[in-house]
């Protein structure tokens, strides 16, 4: 990493403000009388050279009658951030500007630094002379005020804590401590490591929406893997998932090299680097998989269901010893999907989340048993709509999810070519949803609920949900096309379960 500058120009300062933004705080200042300073995050992305997210000011006091003036005055909106905090939000013209007050009755910026989350936030820049002085300040150069060693630390690439009370003073800078790691490359600090070992239980008290705001960023990092290693290192992953803990030391088959914890971190790593370039290892199909993980919160789902899809495995674990202990972990999918949604709804995780990532988990040995049974022999095309419907639109990320798993488990007796098979096998069912599935699904249907009353003086219930369901399953497999043939399907359907 390149030397970290002591001090920053006008220039760079006035860069990161709109001209909007500078002439507004300027009247205010004019009025007000207070020093203003460009604090946290900004400084240190301006002294690493990046593009700053948003804007964070901080003044003496009455930080949220300054933001409520420049709401006013620029016409954004304006949020109160925090229940006891001096502190809100004024979003305007697509920037977000975050005003603070001095935390717990500083006097003074330096002390205020000082009771922050970690030194390389712990910095500032005092900009209201600059704000309003002449046409030539944007030369001037200004000294950044660092009083925990926030620059040496950028400079070393550490996180380390900015005081011996952070964590007590907030604990969920616990689980901030590996986010700001693994957004920005860093190690963290040996002592702060063994303070996050020791203070790990404080992380009760956080609300579980904040906690998982902050683990949905690390999954957003790309050095997922490395954080949550980490967090299980010093225990503060067991304060969390408390789940994943039983999965250590635990043996699996031998076609797993690793014990179920293991795997499940080596999973999460393969992920990363299949989402970082899924061609190379569905390169018949990179196209549509890189479409699908960039929709929505596709890649944080997938992230979340390697690490989590094999939580199920401590619940079903079995040694067989008539088949000379051999190890077994039957229906372990269905029951981590169970176990997960114990996870999510303690987490406070949206009902959307929740059944993506359950549903996959669930789902997740789906595409083995059918590279299985294509091993085998031809696979025929009822197997292959069956999967295709019943994957929906996930049917990506269940084979990203299975190519994580296949290349997390190493051990000697794994198939060889598994990786292959799973690739020709989605590119299969990719052709079966596009020739037979799709065009089903996106066109009328043959058979409706007033043919099933009208025709067949069926009364309307949960079984048509049913039969139509089969109609149109029939028809993705060819064998119904006409609407007599689905007419006659649908009487054998009622009557069946008549």
């Amino acid at each position: 990493m390149p030397p970290i500058a002591a001090n920053l120009t006008g220039q760079q300062v006035r860069a990161v403000l709109p001209p909007w933004l500078r002439s507004h705080l300027a009247d205010l200042l004019r009025q007000e009388g207070v020093p203003l300073y460009l604090t946290g995050g900004v400084v240190r992305d301006l002294l690493l050279g990046l593009a700053p997210a948003d804007i964070d000011l901080t003044v003496p006091a009455g930080a949220r009658d300054l933001a409520r003036q420049l709401a006013i005055r620029t016409g954004g909106t304006y949020v109160e951030l925090g229940r006891d905090e001096d502190a809100a939000r004024v979003v305007c013209k697509g920037a977000t500007v975050d005003c603070s007050s001095f935390r717990e009755g500083a006097a003074d910026i330096e002390t205020e630094l000082t009771l922050r989350d970690l030194t390389v936030n712990a910095l500032a820049l005092r900009i209201d002379p600059l704000l309003m002085g002449s046409a030539g300040a944007g030369d001037r150069t200004l000294a950044v005020i660092d009083p925990t060693g926030g620059q040496h630390d950028l400079e070393g690439g550490w996180i380390r804590m900015a005081g011996p009370d952070s964590f007590q003073a907030d604990p969920l800078r616990l689980v901030r401590v590996f986010r700001f790691a693994a957004s920005l490359g860093f190690g963290v600090e040996p002592r702060t490591l063994s303070m996050v070992r020791r203070q790990r239980a404080l992380l009760a008290a956080p609300a579980p929406e904040r906690i998982a705001h902050e683990l949905d960023l690390i999954m957003a990092s790309s050095r997922a893997h490395g954080a949550f290693v980490a967090m299980a290192d010093t225990g503060l992953l067991w304060e969390i998932v408390p789940e994943l803990r039983a999965g250590v030391g635990m043996d699996q088959p031998a076609s797993h090299h690793l014990d179920v914890f293991g795997h499940s971190l080596e999973a999460l790593a393969q992920m990363e680097r299949l989402l970082a370039a899924p061609g190379r290892y569905f390169p018949d199909d990179g196209g549509r998989i890189e479409a699908h993980v960039a929709s929505g919160r596709n890649r944080m789902r997938l992230l979340w269901v390697a690490l989590l899809h094999d939580l199920g495995k401590p619940l079903t674990c079995a040694i067989k010893e008539d088949r000379g202990g051999r190890i077994t972990f039957y229906n372990h999918d269905r029951a981590g999907a169970t176990l997960f949604r114990q996870v999510a709804r303690r987490l406070r995780w949206s009902n959307d989340d929740t059944e993506r990532v359950a549903g996959l988990i669930g789902e997740h040995m789906r595409p083995f048993h059918l590279a299985n049974v294509a091993r085998a022999s031809e696979l025929t095309l009822r197997a292959a709509v069956r999967m295709v419907r019943a994957a929906g639109d996930d049917l990506p990320g269940l084979f990203l999810l299975a190519m994580a798993d296949a290349l997390a488990g190493q051990g000697p007796m794994r198939i060889e070519g598994m990786e292959e098979d799973l690739s020709r096998l989605y590119h299969h069912l990719e052709m079966v949803r596009v020739e037979h599935v799709a065009p089903v699904q996106t066109g009328p249907p043959l058979l409706t609920g007033r043919d099933l009353i009208e025709r067949l003086g069926l009364e309307p219930g949960p079984l048509f949900k049913e039969i139509l369901a089969a109609v149109e399953e029939a028809r993705m497999e060819g064998v119904v096309r006409t609407f007599d043939e689905a007419l006659q399907l649908a009487s054998d359907q009622a009557a069946g379960r008549g």
